[in-house]
Order: C-alpha cells, then structure tokens, then sequence
C-alpha cells in the first residue's frame, strides 16, 4: 500500500523563546515491511545548525538548534511509504516457545549467550513493572502457554476491557494508573501492555507510527484530522533443533487498541515511524528552550493512500 504522510507540528510561544534547542523522531525508515521512496523535513524557522542521523535502535532522528527569537515554531514532515505484508499463518503461533521458557532465556547465568533483546526487558521511563501487573496479565499467560498466544490473548482484553477515551490521560500519565482506571488512549494501552510483559520478565518495545484511517462512504479526507499511533512489539527467540532458545529471533507487533497483530507489523494499513524502550525514546518533538513561559501545541497528521490522490476521471 502505497502512503503519503504529512505530519505537522506547530508551537505557539508566549512570550517569545530566545534560544531552543530540539530532537525530532518524525521521519520513518526503510524496513521489512516498508520502503520510504521519498522523505524531507521542514523547520521554520531555518536552524542555525542540524544533525540528521540514525539512533542506537535504527530511527531517523534530527537534532536542530534555533539561537534566534520566535514566537513560532513548525516542523513539517513528508513522506512517501510503500508498506509490505510479511504473512505469518496465526496456527504457527501454537509453535513459539512457552512463556517460561523464553522468560528464562532472558535471565542471566554466567556462560551464557547475550540476546540483544534483554535491553528491553528492563524498566524505563514510562514502564516500571509493579505486581499489578503480573496479577492482570495472569488470565493469559497460564502454565506453559505458548508465548506468541499468550501475549495476543492479553492484547485482546485490553482492547475488550478498557475504554478508549481521548483527553482522559496526557503523556505523563502512569501506566499504573491508566490499568486502575481500565480506560486511556493508545499510548495508555501501549505503555500497559508493555508493563504487563516486562513484569513477567518478556522483552518488549514500544512502537510510535501511523495507521490508515477509514474515510466514509461519499466523504473526502479532512486534512490534518488524522493522528500519530503507538502499539507495542514483543521478541520471541528462535528455537534450534535441539530445543534450546537462539539469541536471534522475531519482533511481532501488537496493537491492543485495535486488537492488531503481525509479523512485524499489524498490517499494511500501518507505518512505523520507531521503537524504543518507550515513549521517552520516539517522542515526535523533545527539547530545551529559554523563554517561551507559555505555549500551544497543534499536531496535524495526515495519512493518504496514493488512490486518494490520483485525478478522477470526468
């Protein structure tokens, strides 16, 4: 599916910043299940300096710094993405490792194979395991439960379980918190499910993207109207022939507000802009300014498939 995405970010500072310095994660890259043919980043105003680069876990990240007064600052990001679709028959999840034994495949002991994958069984900024969440993932993760299984059942309920509700929570938000209360926004029920993992000593990362959103019938697509996505992977090592973990393995994705899953990705209909330990890691804009006691946040997002902007014939 091929998708043209425009992502605009617009801050509106009272007074005026004198000096800022940011860091952008709003570009996506090539992978397994998309090409980006075409990409580019507009910053008003011009910055003085800029770094783009790629981080430790494969994003496009851009540094920028603005040593000159405004009282306006917009990122514009475009991109063209062709997304793929990597089948992986939902019966093969029978076959993935019990979550025991993929847990203790992550548990140290001296003589043991590094699996790059630990990193991302620990707590982080925004995921701090806590018994309430073993105690809620318990329904799905029973004894010898495959953990491919296991790990689509408890994204199921989150998504049956709890409420969508915008405005109900804002990024700083506890994970903890967003579980008592059963109801959030996509980030809630990212940050929940990846709780719930790493409590149970799984590795799993947190995914930022966007997802194709359906248009009614007889309707045209508001410009801006969409927004960015958050959903979460889970890494489950190979098993050699002779039964024991592999420190390779597959990152499966998982989206419990729509009750998504896939290899690598949930479907076509999504792009992954990058993954990290948590939000902290992708946040779209993070930064330092000197000024600016107050401000407005305006996010535009929008997601096209190519038909959408082929000319129709009279």
């Amino acid at each position: 599916m091929l998708l043209h995405i425009t992502h605009t970010t617009t801050y509106r500072y009272d007074p005026q910043v004198s000096t800022a310095q940011h860091m952008v994660h709003v570009l996506p890259h090539s992978s397994e299940t998309q090409t980006v043919s075409e990409s580019s980043l507009h910053i008003s105003p011009e910055p003085a300096s800029r770094n783009d680069a790629v981080d430790v876990y494969g994003n496009v990240r851009t540094f920028f710094s603005l040593p000159v007064a405004h009282e306006v600052l917009t990122i514009t990001a475009h991109s063209v993405v062709d997304t793929h679709f990597l089948p992986y028959p939902p019966a093969q999840a029978l076959d993935t490792p019990a979550w025991e034994k993929v847990r203790a495949h992550f548990v140290y002991h001296a003589g043991a194979a590094w699996d790059a994958a630990t990193e991302f069984v620990f707590a982080s900024t925004y995921v701090q395991p806590h018994p309430d969440f073993a105690e809620y993932a318990r329904a799905s993760f029973t004894p010898g439960r495959p953990v491919l299984i296991a790990a689509c059942d408890l994204m199921h309920r989150i998504h049956t379980e709890f409420t969508y509700a915008s405005a109900s929570t804002d990024v700083n938000t506890p994970a903890l918190e967003a579980l008592q209360k059963r109801q959030g926004v996509c980030q809630d029920f990212a940050h929940i499910l990846l709780s719930c993992l790493r409590t149970l000593g799984l590795a799993a990362r947190y995914v930022s993207g966007y997802l194709v959103t359906e248009v009614p019938e007889g309707k045209t697509r508001l410009i801006g109207s969409d927004a960015s996505h958050a959903w979460v992977s889970i890494y489950v090592p190979n098993v050699k022939e002779d039964g024991t973990l592999a420190t390779q393995g597959q990152w499966f994705d998982l989206d419990p507000t729509n009750d998504r899953w896939g290899l690598l990705s949930p479907g076509i209909d999504f792009v992954t802009l990058a993954t990290g330990r948590d939000y902290a890691d992708v946040s779209p804009v993070r930064g330092v300014i000197h000024g600016g006691a107050s401000h407005t946040l305006e996010v535009g997002v929008t997601v096209q498939p190519e038909s959408e902007l082929r000319p129709t014939s009279p």
